[in-house]
């Protein structure tokens, strides 16, 4: 539907109506702002001197941590009792599964110490409360400027139309536009991304005056828009799509526009020079909405690019877009999201600023980290997306040690701090900067100026990358800055407002959701190897609990290695009758019970108290599993290979586009296999050799009635059994499911690949036979020792005859010897054809 005439509903605004809706708007903004400031007065108190002095946060501890400590060193005592379990019980030389036995101590021995980590991040839990009135009513008009960097590298991937969401969300801030600069880098140098940004200009226009008239939320069109379309809107977004359909802009359009004259047909994604286009100059008073507002400066920015220099991949560009914005507006804050993370708060900026500009701690924050959340998850989280326990728990649980890691996205900067100033005790926080003498300057002139900053040769031989701006030499780069900064003396905010201040696009598939993980732990894996490991960088410069909790994240790859020992040892163990457990009458029982009780306990009531379902918590299980043997393992062996110089740095783009028919199984939460890759191969293997080693060792135990061994056995049992429920949606993809997103037969035959098409059993009593053939063989010795000490002298009757009889009667000995070596070792051979069909069906149907 279009904007009508209806002016009491937004989405029912005309754009031929906005003069006259703005101007009665105004008057009524005015009185409410008049209103706004007399009730803050009566509120904040009769003085100015008494609101001066409130601070603009407050913090508090969370509830209840004095008594999940004591449930942490109980489990603390469990898990050192199953420590000792291990060790005193464990089998001895030449006993059955001794090895299997070291490698379970071993699992659960990092289990062990990977679990204390992340209880360094629980214990000091706190959370922050900004009071934005107390701020507007304190700075009024004197309020900084905000620079705002997004970052897109693929028009492909990442959508155009998606980018510029994004945009109108952050352009249309309820902060003064005048102080507001939008800084778009473009790490494709896609003249497609220039051209939507052109239009999102023109619909700016439009859009920023119709949110605050309305005061809507969200402020992303596509998002308020996504029940009703708007005409006006549409037909903005048809023109995008059309073109970017096309790859090609249109003739008439680029004539109209001289930023096109910066692409040309040597221009490629990895080969391209400098382009800085400010398509808005927010300076320009007589830029204005149709309302007469004033805009935001807008600014297009494709760095450099040529083979033969590294670009250093986001850090890269987050650094060029640093020396840009100083030297066209040079903020004093900035915010960067990536191209995904519209803003859903119209106020979080001046949030944000409530913790940057308190009297009493302000000067000692360095950035301010809003969490990941995103608008496309589904009520029970099939891909565990929502990071609800890290963002309300353990991101906080940082936070108490001044060190909320920042994650890349959603995060406010000082850019002193950002640029690599250390912190000091007499540092007080300038806020109050301006830009560089450049207000006489003309946007060619700025434009010019600011493509030298971006050049590949730029940054040789400076701090930039090292000690300034975003550190490179790994695909994490925003962890291990964070990191850098904080070691410098500055503290940060880990803030999780009520309103989600920005929601993104999480992974609608399996397999960009396993993708994505790889990317993360294998950055952060990197990090723990190099200089800025946190028990060596940040020894004496941040707290001890920080560098623990640093660590969870930063060891998720190797975490992959006792996970994928446990899932595969202790189902092997029970397919052959192995014990790897105590029996339940045992006392040693009792630790491993309870621990296990209470770990999943606490996991479960963390994850409702977050917000999330029973069954999203059962997801989050799955998915745990699915990661720690794929995206994790993949992530360790990639840094290895890296430390060993076998490979070099790669960063993979996430991609933002899905089919309908992708959508549909998300929204009925089906999860997405759909691709054939080894990581599909791995977690079906897995599926099938649970699911095997249950029943066969169920069946082993029936079927010979050993039901003793069922009590030395039944942990393990019921650990194949939860393996089993985990792979549940793994089972009903290989076998049940016709969709397309089920698994693919050629997954399942590379499944089978791993089970042999046979099996060999030696025959029995060979030990018994080996016993009667040497006696036999004795026998003939001794016929051979009988004829050659009796043979008849020369000349006696029958010499010849003998000898003969010790020639027969020796051939006959050594020719039984050569009989035995077939009786030795006697093997009978067992064929599954079952399998030899499900592994051929594709390649030879007649079979």
């Amino acid at each position: 539907m279009s904007w009508t005439n209806h002016s009491q509903n937004p989405t029912t605004y005309i754009p031929s109506q906005i003069n006259s809706l703005m101007y009665n708007s105004k008057q009524s903004n005015s009185t409410h702002m008049q209103e706004c400031k007399h009730t803050g007065g009566d509120n904040m108190g009769k003085e100015g001197g008494e609101e001066d002095a409130l601070p603009l946060f407050e913090t508090k501890e969370a509830r209840f941590v004095g008594a999940y400590k004591v449930l942490a060193f109980t489990v603390f005592v469990g898990i050192c009792l199953i420590w000792v379990y291990r060790l005193t019980h464990m089998p001895r030389a030449g006993e059955q599964g001794r090895w299997a036995w070291i490698g379970m101590f071993m699992a659960e021995l990092c289990f062990g110490l990977y679990w204390i980590l992340t209880q360094s991040c629980r214990f000091k839990v706190v959370y922050h409360y900004p009071f934005k009135e107390r701020l507007s009513y304190r700075y009024k008009d004197q309020l900084p400027s905000v620079d705002i960097f997004i970052c897109t590298a693929d028009p492909k991937m990442e959508p155009p139309t998606l980018v510029i969401n994004t945009i109108f969300s952050v352009m249309s801030y309820n902060y003064p536009p005048e102080k507001l600069s939008i800084y778009l880098s473009d790490d494709g140098a896609s003249e497609l991304t220039y051209y939507a940004l052109l239009e999102a200009s023109s619909f700016s226009k439009h859009w920023i005056p119709f949110c605050k008239k309305f005061n809507i939320q969200p402020r992303s069109p596509s998002a308020y828009f996504a029940q009703q379309i708007d005409k006006l809107y549409k037909e903005m977004e048809d023109r995008i799509d059309s073109v970017v359909e096309m790859g090609k802009i249109p003739k008439e359009t680029r004539d109209q526009h001289k930023g096109f004259l910066e692409w040309n047909s040597k221009v490629t994604k990895q080969d391209h020079q400098s382009i800085v286009q400010i398509i808005i100059d927010g300076r320009d008073k007589s830029v204005m909405d149709i309302d007469g507002g004033r805009l935001p400066t807008l600014v297009y920015m494709a760095r450099e690019k040529r083979p033969q220099w590294p670009h250093n991949f986001k850090a890269g560009a987050m650094n060029a877009l640093i020396r840009v914005s100083s030297e066209i507006s040079n903020a004093p804050f900035i915010l960067n999201l990536d191209c995904d993370m519209y803003a859903n708060d119209a106020d979080t900026i001046r949030e944000a600023l409530c913790f940057f500009m308190d009297d009493k701690r302000g000067h000692e924050i360095s950035f301010v980290q809003y969490p990941q959340n995103y608008d496309n998850i589904m009520t029970n989280d099939i891909y565990g997306c929502s990071f609800s326990v890290p963002s309300n728990i353990e991101f906080a649980g940082l936070d108490g040690y001044g060190a909320a890691p920042y994650c890349g996205t959603g995060c406010f900067h000082r850019r002193e701090s950002l640029c690599g100033k250390a912190h000091s005790k007499d540092y007080k926080g300038e806020w109050n900067i301006k830009a560089k003498k450049n207000a006489d300057k003309t946007i060619d002139e700025l434009e010019k100026e600011s493509k030298v900053l971006t050049n590949c040769i730029y940054e040789k031989d400076t701090q930039w990358g090292n000690k300034m701006g975003l550190i490179y030499g790994c695909t994490s780069e925003d962890v291990v800055t964070g990191l850098a900064i904080q070691c410098r003396g500055w503290k940060s905010i880990h803030h999780n407002p009520n309103r989600k201040a920005f929601l993104g696009v999480a992974p609608t598939t399996l397999d960009a959701a396993l993708v994505q993980h790889k990317r993360w732990s294998e950055g952060m894996f990197q990090i723990f190897f190099s200089k800025y490991c946190p028990f060596i960088y940040g020894l004496g410069k941040i707290k001890l609990g920080a560098q623990m909790a640093y660590s969870i994240y930063l060891l998720f790859a190797p975490t992959s290695i006792p996970t994928l020992y446990y899932v595969i040892v202790p189902p092997l163990c029970l397919l052959h009758g192995i014990s790897l457990f105590p029996q339940v009458k045992s006392l040693w029982f009792l630790p491993i019970a309870y621990v296990f009780v209470a770990r999943n306990a606490c996991g479960i009531a963390e994850a409702l108290s977050c917000g999330d379902t029973l069954i999203a918590w059962w997801n989050s299980q799955r998915m745990w599993v699915f990661r720690r043997t794929t995206s994790y393992l993949f992530g360790f062996i990639d840094v290895v290979r890296w430390q060993l110089g076998l490979s070099k740095t790669t960063f993979t783009i996430t991609t933002k586009v899905n089919t309908e028919d992708v959508l549909k199984r998300y929204e009925q939460e089906v999860i997405e296999f759909g691709s054939s890759t080894i990581v599909f191969t791995i977690i079906a293997s897995l599926a099938l050799l649970h699911l095997f080693s249950l029943i066969g060792g169920i069946t082993k135990i029936v079927l010979e009635l050993e039901f003793k061994l069922l009590e030395q056995l039944i942990l393990q049992v019921i650990l194949n059994l939860l393996l089993v429920m985990i792979n549940i949606p793994v089972y009903q993809a290989l076998f049940i499911r016709c969709d397309n997103g089920r698994l693919s037969s050629s997954i399942l035959f590379k499944s089978f690949d791993a089970l042999p098409l046979f099996e060999t059993k030696e025959a029995r009593f060979r030990g018994a036979y080996k016993v009667f053939a040497s006696t036999v063989f004795v026998g003939i010795c001794l016929i051979w020792v009988y004829r050659l000490t009796h043979i008849p002298r020369v000349g006696e009757q029958g010499r010849w005859a003998w000898i003969g009889m010790f020639m027969a009667e020796l051939s006959f000995g050594l020719y039984w010897m050569l009989t035995q070596s077939c009786r030795f070792k006697v093997v009978y051979n067992h064929p599954f054809k079952e399998r030899l069909s499900y592994r051929l069906q594709l390649s030879v149907s007649h079979i």
